[in-house]
């Protein structure tokens, strides 16, 4: 599954193209010419354009780089690591690179150390660590926002000091992961920001170590842990490396950082206490600080910093994880592989029969076999659908893996086998959804619901994904299915599924489709849900928004802390606070059935 070249393919490499500008991003090795070095070692110095031969590596090292490391030299140097402040080719050395004995497993996989961090990086670094230590300490919102500003410029730069250009994948994943943080910008909700947090944070490694095959999608949208330790290190011998010599440059940075600090400060203080609008003004900008939270600020600081420090370092030399490679299974012959499958696939159209009965209008006649009631018929077989959703994207992974691979026929007896499976396997999943729809129409959306007829959805979407890479090639299949879970946390968290839940419980209770709105469930969502239940009569309207207001209007959160979603349901809590007190609601929501349930049952509802 890797791209790179053999080596016995592998032209002679030029000498004179040394100085050659850098090559393009790993990521679009595919669409380029590939990397000048990705299966073996390249012994030619990697200098950028201009770089004075004298630079070069002795001879020796050149032509046997391994006696150079065992005696003492620098790896780097045997490797042909460009020279200090010049940046180099961050690919010199790709995958199925031998590597030196006590090089850990990866060490095939990584390209030589970058040059000595620049200016603009290790200022966008710092800059990432001052407003993770201001901004990060209370709570979440658009200062997720700010935080990542700084620390993809950082990336930016180092990027292009290490001669990578910037490819439409890249451009992709690095949008999409700022997109996600605007998330928790707009929503109050912990549990779909927490999903766009983790998304955001996959697509930005994606995007910094450009990988296209399933073990470099996989590993690479966690491959930026593995530059936290070499980036601190790259940070530190870097700003070394810069201050000696420079002392006097520092001290005037110094100085006059100092003397604008001691401006604003004074002249701040004086205008806040002449007018009271600045000083409100000046209050909500800047943020507040103790000294006993100073432990957490001085950690929060060092998390920006190691984090800005890890992303400058991959976008500089990042590890090339599409170089691991797995093997394909053994083929099977055509009848051992195809009759199982083929099987299957008449088991699936036997059942997809009965469901397409049963959405087609036909479900008189189930009811009249089972004695099931529309809801008890959907819930009875939801999970066992959505299991057998995933046992069928297991199914055509594995079949895939041994299916034959002897030419054309084998090809169109894959196509043929799998292709029905996979059209079978979107009724069972239409059926699901339908399930799950007459369920929630009967008793009402959860978050569990909501959750799991999303997930449902998204297998939906894998399957059609599987189908087309079956006519078109799988080549974009890996980033295509990526791009999918990514858009569908995305529109989880724009779509506010706690307002959506709300929304829904209120209408049929609006409806007269229930005879009360479950106050203890909706009771405990968050501030999303304010806009729909602020439509309940009372006392349901107090009784279910009492919580939500006591968290709200007590938090004494700041601006860029604050999702707009709470703003919102801030603003409707202080024109029509809830009345009355908690006493009024001990008997409000609990009338009729609740989740088909009596109040009396001791059933269990796993919804």
């Amino acid at each position: 599954m890797s791209d790179q070249p053999s080596e016995a393919s592998r032209p002679p490499e030029n000498p004179k193209e040394a100085g050659a500008p850098g090559p393009p991003e790993p990521s679009s090795s595919s669409e380029a010419a590939g990397p000048p070095a990705a299966g073996r070692p390249d012994t030619t110095p990697a200098r950028s354009a201009g770089e004075p031969a004298t630079d070069a590596p002795p001879p020796s090292a050149v032509r046997d780089p391994a006696p150079a490391r065992a005696s003492g030299a620098p790896r780097q140097r045997a490797q042909g690591a460009p020279k200090a402040g010049v940046p180099g080719n961050p690919w010199q050395h790709g995958a199925g690179a031998p590597a030196a004995p006590g090089d850990g497993a990866t060490a095939r996989l990584r390209p030589p150390p970058p040059s000595l961090i620049r200016p603009a990086v290790l200022g966008s670094v710092l800059a990432t660590a001052l407003l993770s230590a201001i901004f990060l300490g209370d709570g979440l919102g658009v200062n997720l926002l700010i935080v990542a500003v700084p620390a993809a410029l950082a990336a930016f730069f180092a990027a292009r000091a290490a001669g990578r250009r910037l490819r439409p994948w890249t451009a992709a994943w690095a949008v999409g992961g700022l997109a996600l943080l605007a998330v928790p910008a707009l929503r109050d909700a912990g549990w779909p920001t927490f999903l766009a947090v983790v998304s955001a944070f996959a697509l930005g490694s994606l995007a910094l170590h450009g990988s296209r095959t399933w073990p470099g999608v996989l590993i690479g949208s966690l491959g930026l842990f593995d530059s936290v330790v070499p980036g601190i290190i790259w940070g530190v011998r870097g700003v070394r490396a810069r201050a000696e010599g420079s002392r006097a440059r520092w001290g005037a940075a110094l100085r006059t950082t100092l003397v604008a600090l001691v401006l604003l400060v004074v002249f701040g203080t004086l205008f806040a206490g002449a007018d009271a609008a600045f000083a409100e003004l000046l209050g909500g900008l800047v943020p507040d600080a103790s000294v006993g939270e100073g432990p957490w600020r001085i950690f929060l600081f060092a998390l920006g910093l190691a984090g800005a420090l890890a992303a400058a370092h991959a976008a500089a030399a990042p590890v090339r994880w599409d170089g691991i490679t797995v093997r394909p299974g053994k083929p099977r012959g055509r009848a051992e592989w195809a009759l199982p499958l083929i099987v299957l696939d008449l088991l699936f159209a036997a059942f997809v029969i009965l469901q397409l009965v049963v959405l087609l209008g036909g479900y008189d006649k189930v009811r009249d076999v089972t004695g099931l009631s529309h809801a008890e018929y959907a819930r009875q077989g939801f999970w066992q659908l959505l299991w057998a959703t995933l046992l069928t994207l297991l199914v055509i992974a594995l079949a895939l893996r041994w299916a034959p691979r002897g030419g054309t026929g084998d090809r169109t007896l894959v196509r043929a086998v799998l292709g029905p499976l996979c059209v079978l396997t979107l009724v069972v999943v239409a059926s699901a959804l339908r399930r799950m729809d007459l369920y929630v129409d009967e008793y009402g959306l959860t978050r569990l619901r909501i959750s799991v007829a999303a997930m449902e959805l998204w297998l939906g979407v894998v399957l059609i994904l599987i189908l087309a890479a079956g006519v078109f090639g799988a080549r974009f299949l890996p980033r295509a299915i990526a791009v999918s879970a990514a858009a569908g946390v995305l529109a989880f968290g724009l779509l506010s599924p706690d307002g959506l839940i709300a929304e829904q419980n209120v209408q049929r209770f609006e409806d007269s489709r229930s005879t009360a709105i479950d106050i203890d469930y909706v009771k405990d969502l968050s501030a999303d849900a304010v806009p729909a239940l602020d439509r309940l009569p009372e006392p349901e309207r107090s009784c279910a928004l009492r919580v939500i207001q006591n968290d709200v209007l007590r938090a004494d959160t700041p601006w860029y802390a604050t999702s707009w979603g709470e703003a919102r349901a801030k603003e409707i809590l202080e024109k029509r606070p809830v009345k009355g007190d908690a006493r009024d609601c001990y008997g409000a929501g609990r009338e009729g059935t609740r989740d088909g349930y009596e109040p009396d049952d001791d059933g269990y509802d796993p919804y």
